[in-house]
């Protein structure tokens, strides 16, 4: 034992004094360059290349990092035996990522390219305004060098598309409304946010399903079309009016539309915006993947016809339309005196005007009762591309109603009742809101629902009926008097004639005579 450590000794003496010849023969930067060769040498003869994606740059967070953390969260071929799960503030959902040092491997048309997850610890740092972690975390991508064209070029926008489609499918929606006044809040923005929790889709929304179906196809092609708006070189956005009687779903249309999307709403009051300048600021104020809102346009605006025939002073200031509904004097700071000023052409370019660009893949909505009282401008096509009329239920929405609060499926339902609701359905003219309170009172006994819906549906279409006759009984009475009292009106005028001739002759022959 006692000559093994003096055989020990031994080597570690050559050692020491071999390592202190190296340095002095070698100095540092030789060492280096020689070290830097050795690298070049082995990167020139593997077929690999490789990047490395830090979590900070310099000191800034580097959003690519966070992109490729939640796209392999998202990855079904994760081999790895921990994970890492998150959820992030606002989020609906868990996440799940590669942990410390661990690898996966990715499939890109066809090109294997490998990921890992590199975690060191940071060297003591000195004094700083930002503190530092003190893990240095990135990844690492590994590709073949034949195939790094593809990956740089496709494959890392790629990416960044997949982790924007899941950050917005995990985030909470959120419902927006402008401050009143325009007023800034803690963060210096103008609009104030709710968790949005709408229940309403397009499978529950009744309404004809051939209708649904056009506008889902519309929404879709709209989502997809970035490379399409851009070709044609048109702003990213699209107007939907939804337009009909009270309680036809126009606000659970909207509701349905920011599901389907995973859109956030914007719900613009414009009795709180005093001025054109703060309706721009607004609209500067919203985010891509959004749809801004505008409800009952024709009652919070005054948005008439500015071709009326015999108003001078409206074809002369038609661009300046003030809000109907001002705030009483004192309450209002955004118009000289203390009310609203928003004209019509502000509006206008609002919607369809340079500001509408300052961002991307944005929907405007406008819902209105009485769609004659919008000014054309309004309605043309850049501004209200889709319109939507919401009818009253129908026969199809009718079927979506009954599975939806009394879980009627096809042909659970009695075919002599289904006749009956056919029948009256159209004639009756209610609402699906209408419908929908009257099938909620029974929900709990279906039978009775079904029959009390019956019996109301028969009177409305009673009362419609007799309305109607009524109406046509009062206008073939008028146009009785009208065809009685025209005879009389004609002989009376030519009486009036015969005498004003007659004066006139008089009054001729007495000039005659003097």
């Amino acid at each position: 034992m006692k000559e093994f450590w003096t055989t020990l000794a031994s080597v570690m003496g050559v050692w020491a004094f071999c390592q202190s010849l190296l340095h002095t023969v070698f100095p540092p930067e030789l060492r280096f360059a020689s070290l830097k060769l050795f690298h070049r040498v082995f990167n020139w003869f593997s077929a690999y290349c490789y990047y490395d994606i830090t979590e900070i740059d310099g000191v800034n967070t580097n959003e690519l990092y966070n992109a490729v953390q939640l796209y392999l969260s998202s990855s079904a071929s994760i081999a790895g035996n921990r994970l890492s799960l998150t959820r992030g503030l606002n989020s609906s959902a868990i996440t799940f990522g590669l942990s410390n040092n661990d690898r996966l491997i990715d499939n890109f048309k066809g090109v294997m390219v490998l990921w890992e997850h590199v975690v060191t610890q940071r060297q003591s740092q000195t004094f700083s305004w930002r503190p530092l972690p003190e893990e240095k975390r990135g990844f690492t991508l590994r590709v073949k060098k034949k195939d790094k064209s593809v990956i740089l070029g496709s494959y890392l926008d790629f990416v960044m598309e997949k982790a924007n489609e899941i950050r917005r499918n995990n985030q909470d929606r959120l419902l927006y409304t402008n401050s009143r006044g325009g007023s800034l809040d803690s963060r210096g923005h103008p609009w104030e946010s709710v968790p949005f929790k709408h229940p309403s889709t397009f499978d529950t929304l009744a309404m004809d399903p051939i209708k649904k179906d056009e506008i889902m196809a519309d929404l879709k092609d709209f989502a997809n079309g970035e490379s399409f708006y851009q070709r044609t070189g048109r702003a990213w956005k699209r107007g939907y009016l939804l337009y009909g009687p009270p309680g036809t779903g126009k606000s659970s249309m909207i509701a349905a539309m920011a599901n389907y999307l995973g859109y956030d709403i914007y719900d613009l009051e414009l009795t709180e915006v005093h001025t054109n300048s703060e309706l721009r600021k607004l609209l500067m104020k919203t985010s891509s993947k959004s749809i801004i809102v505008i409800e009952d346009i024709d009652c919070s605006i005054n948005l008439t016809n500015r071709k009326k025939p015999g108003n001078s002073s409206a074809r002369s200031n038609s661009s300046s339309y003030d809000v109907s509904s001002a705030p009483p004097p004192g309450t209002g700071n955004g118009g000289e005196d203390g009310g609203n000023s928003i004209t019509l052409s502000g509006l206008l370019n609002f919607t369809d005007g340079l500001w509408s660009c300052c961002g991307s893949e944005r929907i405007f909505v406008f819902t209105t009762n009485h769609i004659e009282k919008l000014d054309p401008a309004l309605l043309r096509s850049g501004r209200m591309d889709m319109h939507i009329y919401m009818s009253y239920c129908s026969f199809p929405g009718l079927k979506i109603l009954l599975k939806n609060y009394l879980g009627f499926e096809d042909g659970d339902l009695e075919l002599e009742l289904e006749e009956e609701l056919k029948e009256f359905i159209d004639k009756a003219e209610m609402t699906p809101a209408d419908i929908s309170e009257a099938l909620i009172k029974n929900r709990r006994n279906k039978d009775k629902a079904v029959r009390e819906l019956i019996e109301t549906l028969k009177l409305k279409a009673d009362k419609k009926s007799r309305e109607i006759n009524s109406t046509s009984l009062v206008e073939d009475e008028e146009q009785e008097k009208r065809a009685l009292e025209s005879p009389k009106g004609e002989v009376e005028s030519q009486e009036e004639n015969c005498n004003k001739s007659q004066k006139n002759d008089e009054q001729e022959q007495d000039q005659k005579i003097h």
